[in-house]
């Protein structure tokens, strides 16, 4: 997973990426493909 300070890019990386927020952090989750996982701060 990486942590990127934007994760605007890594969402327009992939159509299928969704962007979560879960315990006061945001992650992109893609369920098709896994390695577009990142998280921010």
């Amino acid at each position: 997973m990486k942590v990127r300070n934007s994760l605007k890019s890594a969402k327009l990386r992939d159509k299928n990426c969704r962007i979560v927020r879960r315990k006061g952090r945001v992650y992109v989750i893609n369920k098709v493909n896994p390695r577009f996982k990142a998280r921010q701060g």
